[in-house]
């Protein structure tokens, strides 16, 4: 083993795992670099990445680590903020295989599930019996329970249900050595029925009695270091409970029977809004008695960042404040949940309150899940970071503690959103610690070792619910005293005298400085196409905006969310947006994957749709699109490219040419030998049809057609003709052009063709891309002078215009203009006065919001348009698949379906018989025909169908 705990050849440690019969293992330089980081500051790079498939090789690979001295770490999902699941040797991934409930026994309240069960399918397993599992952390949509365990996490619910600790009841583990045990609270049988290990933890606890009394267990939120108080007589001697903490230093859990709770019938929110965040902590001890769910501080500055990111729609009207309580009530129906509420609004002494449920509820607690990535910017847009991530206090301090924790952010100019689990004494903070690239990391430590002590002073604990880790463990000595940390050796060594397990966490800790991500990486500046203009002009900072809360590794299509497709095709930590930015981050590090045509990167990006839904979904702003564009422009810019690049990525150009004679070029694109032998050429899965050409364009159809007897009445709109309506489908074009005349418009096009560049930035041809879009404003020009409404009907092309165009030409004035001259046509006629849409009562429709517009200005419009025209409408969340040039190309095909059967398919398949199915985006219908062979319509035309709505006044 080398030094920190490195492990010097990989090989060696993957001959042993072989030799024991494990199976997917992996020491690639990729894979290594997937898990080198948690959702923490930290960068350990392992030597080897395994999945087990059993117990059995749970076993096998402990004992292959321990022949070759490499330490273990066991990790669920990736989400822990201190570095505890991250390691220098084997890294156990137990999310792949180990991830059912093997049971679920109502009348007990108990269920038993394997460590890498996600928190939030326990859930699901129990709901047909009116059960849950209580814990919920902000990452319960894909954090497990092995994890969970590990930690001791809590979340917003802890203050009724609980922490993890209160909610085990039994652990099925594996010894250093590698000897089953089984821990449960031994009650008068004492620990030394445990075996071994139990007898000798007994001496710890029989000998240290007294320390183990005064310093442990003063309040509900101390969770930094070994929870010895579980072991006393008096409290059952509950081996169980002490071990949900340890943060896998202790054992390697297998099993685990937890306990469920009964959910609420009905629950109401209670909003208090407060002048500042002391003031509305200070309000929280009064409000305990009236017994919340859940109450949790909100810093007003956190849904700022919100409304600037998704937009004022994504934050329902809050009361007045500069910090908010959200404090949620129960009840046996709505009315009484909501009486609740008001009672308690009563109490509260607060600025302003407002009482919400549904909806409005369910999307204010969506913020307050986000925050820990929300909180990743400033409102000066600075990167925060974790660390100083979940301090907690008891509850009565907390109102001083935070007015003194507010004070010495500004002594040590820094800053941060508050928020957390109020009701608890817990506080979250991102903070922006200057971890510039090979910068000094003084002022970070500086910042910890001061916040310990006052944490200290208020008699709180430097770890309210996430664990110590790499981050604090360090600190533990202004928590507790000498001898409390001599016992936490002790322990350690009872159970894992050789240090297999986690080395470096909690007992003999890592110095919290050492293994920093970001300053061990490098800016990313030189000659990019992109302006990067949140991240100043800084590839590298934009790749670090990912910490690692892995919301990409949740299923949100049932919300409307997109992120991540490919993830939840394969369910491989390769294909989500966290470990394609892991590898990113890694190009910038420069040790480990080196360069932009490393064939790291490539296998990585491999599968990114570019749907953009990471745009929007990840709460830190990544977007994975952009990085996989610059990275390709980075890779080819000069060289010769694959040949979907030429087929696909000048489709534009291609399709001009064709559609002079479109008979002609439609031959080949039909089945047989020329179909195959063009495919094979183009770069394009011989499964995929090519679409064909249309007979006539949408622009000689404009030409030849009669203008309108009609005089306009809404004044002139400029109609934007992307390549798509254009060449394939002109009929959608055609119908927008009826329903925006019978609307009052006067309908223009441009005189010549221009291109916006998607097909050239999704393959990274961004000189060309450039080029074309220079051309696009000064098309645009006398539209822009005049104020023109441009109309555009392919999402992906509206959204070029929107964002595109003005970060790859962010000097030209023009195009700041034409990202907000640009709309959709359901945000032109919504907005036009006196419009109402036709009616559509009676359809039925399922709907497929286009990723692009998702992750843009969202499909608001277009909902609040359906609604009003009578229609009942089902939108779907997640992508198509097909997602413009990727699905087409060769060894996409697979991944390109199993996409689609994520939501899009089987709401087509669960449709009744009429349904109408919508989508916009060209792909997304093509996708469509293909898979389903059904008809979809693109808005334009539904409208158009249904006959003229009623036009405006001028």
């Amino acid at each position: 083993m080398g030094q920190d705990g490195q492990v010097s050849d990989p090989r060696a440690l993957a001959e042993a795992l072989a030799r024991a019969g494990v199976a997917e293992v992996d020491i690639s330089a990729r894979r290594r670099a997937e898990y080198s980081s948690d959702a923490s500051n930290y960068r350990v790079v392992p030597a080897a990445v395994v999945r087990p498939r059993d117990d059995d090789e749970v076993a096998a690979a402990l004992a292959a680590a321990r022949e070759v001295g490499a330490p273990l770490t066991a990790r669920g999902a990736g989400t822990s903020i201190a570095g505890n699941a991250v390691g220098p040797g084997l890294v156990l991934d137990f999310s792949r295989h180990l991830n059912r409930v093997r049971w679920v026994d109502p009348e007990a309240r108990v269920a038993r599930v394997q460590p890498g069960t996600v928190l939030d399918d326990v859930t699901a397993a129990a709901r047909p019996h009116g059960l849950r599992f209580g814990p919920d952390p902000s990452t319960h949509s894909r954090a497990t329970i092995g994890g969970a365990i590990g930690n001791n996490s809590c979340g917003s619910r802890a203050l009724r249900y609980g922490r993890t600790a209160d909610n085990v009841v039994e652990l099925d583990l594996l010894t250093a050595a590698g000897d089953r045990l089984t821990a449960r609270r031994f009650g008068r049988d004492g620990l030394a029925a445990a075996g071994p290990v139990g007898q000798a933890l007994d001496a710890v606890v029989a000998g240290n009695l007294g320390l183990i009394r005064t310093e442990f267990g003063r309040f509900t939120r101390q969770v930094s270091g070994y929870s010895l108080e579980h072991l006393l007589p008096e409290n059952g001697a509950d081996l169980a409970r002490f071990l949900v903490g340890s943060e896998g230093t202790l054992g390697v859990v297998l099993d685990a029977t937890v306990r469920l709770v009964a959910s609420p019938a009905a629950v109401a929110l209670a909003v208090l809004g407060y002048p500042d965040m002391p003031t509305a902590a200070e309000a929280t001890a009064g409000l305990l008695p009236h017994e919340p769910v859940a109450l949790e501080g909100m810093d007003a500055r956190l849904v700022e960042v919100v409304r600037a990111r998704r937009g004022p729609a994504a934050v329902p009207d809050l009361p007045r404040g500069g910090g908010w309580l959200f404090v949620e009530t129960a009840g046996a129906t709505e009315a009484e949940a909501v009486a609740a509420a008001r009672r308690l609004v009563a109490d509260a002494d607060c600025l302003d309150a407002a009482v919400v449920t549904g909806p409005a509820a369910r999307a204010l607690w969506r913020i307050r899940e986000d925050g820990s990535g929300l909180g990743g910017r400033t409102p000066a847009g600075e990167p925060a970071w974790p660390g100083w991530e979940d301090a907690a206090v008891p509850p009565e301090r907390l109102g001083p503690y935070l007015r003194e924790f507010t004070a010495l952010l500004a002594d040590h100019r820094l800053d941060g959103l508050v928020y957390g689990h109020f009701g608890d004494g817990c506080v979250h903070v991102r903070i922006d610690f200057p971890f510039a690239f090979g910068r000094d990391t003084k002022p970070f430590r500086d910042f910890m070792v001061a916040g310990a002590k006052l944490v200290a002073a208020h008699g709180g604990s430097i770890s309210g619910e996430h664990g110590d880790g790499r981050a604090r463990g360090e600190l533990l000595g202004h928590m507790y005293s000498a001898e409390a940390l001599a016992v936490f050796g002790a322990v350690k060594h009872a159970f894992d005298p050789g240090n297999v397990l986690n080395p470096g966490i909690l007992v003999d800790p890592r110095p919290m400085d050492a293994d920093l991500r970001v300053p061990l990486a490098r800016p990313l500046r030189r000659g990019l196409a992109y302006a990067y203009p949140d991240d100043q002009g800084d590839l590298s900072m934009a790749v670090h905006r990912c910490v690692g809360v892995g919301r990409c590794r949740a299923d949100n299509t049932a919300d409307g969310g997109v992120m991540c497709p490919s993830y939840l095709a394969t369910r491989d930590e390769k294909d989500s947006t966290r470990g394609r930015a892991r590898v990113l981050q890694e190009v910038a590090n420069g040790t480990l994957v080196r360069g932009y045509r490393a064939r790291e990167l490539a296998e990585s990006l491999d599968l990114c749709l570019s749907c953009r839904g990471c745009a929007s979904d990840c709460p830190t702003g990544v977007d994975m699109a952009t990085y996989k564009s610059e990275v390709l422009y980075q890779k080819y810019r000069h060289r010769p490219r694959p040949a979907a690049h030429y087929s696909l990525g000048w489709l534009p150009r291609l399709a001009r040419v064709a559609s002079r004679a479109p008979r002609l070029a439609n031959a080949p694109l039909r089945r047989g030998m020329p179909s195959r032998l063009a495919k094979r050429l183009g770069g394009i899965d011989e499964r995929r049809e090519l679409p064909e050409f249309a007979a006539r364009t949408f622009r000689q159809w404009f030409r030849e057609r009669r203008a309108p007897a009609v005089s306009p009445t809404a004044g002139p709109v400029l109609l934007w003709v992307d390549t798509f309506t254009n060449h394939f489908t002109p009929q959608v074009g055609q119908a927008a052009v009826r329903v925006l005349e019978a609307a009052g418009y006067a309908v223009g096009i441009l005189d010549n063709p221009v291109c916006c560049g998607l097909t050239w930035i999704s393959t990274g041809q961004l000189d060309t891309a450039r080029r074309q879009l220079r051309r696009t404003l000064d098309a645009l020009g006398p539209a822009l002078a005049a104020a023109t409404p441009v109309v555009g009907l392919e999402p992906s092309c509206t959204a070029v215009l929107r964002r595109d165009v003005t970060e790859l030409l962010p000097d030209d004035p023009r195009a700041a203009q034409v990202a907000t001259a640009t709309r959709t046509l359901a945000e032109l006629l919504t907005a036009t006065p006196g419009w109402a849409p036709p009616s559509l009562a009676g359809v039925r429709a399922v709907a497929q919001p286009h990723c692009h517009q998702h992750a843009g200005r969202g499909w608001a419009a277009e909902g609040a348009l359906l609604a009003a025209s009578g229609a009942e409408v089902t939108a779907v969340g997640g992508c198509c698949g097909l997602a413009g040039n990727f699905g087409a190309e060769r060894g996409h095909y697979d991944v390109s379906v199993a996409v689609a059967e994520t939501a899009l398919l089987p709401a087509v398949r669960a449709a009744a018989p009429g349904t109408v199915v919508l989508a916009d985006g060209f792909s997304c219908r093509t996708q469509l025909t293909q898979l389903a062979a059904t008809r979809s319509r693109h808005l334009a035309q539904l409208l158009d169908d249904a006959g003229p709505g009623r036009a405006g006044d001028s």
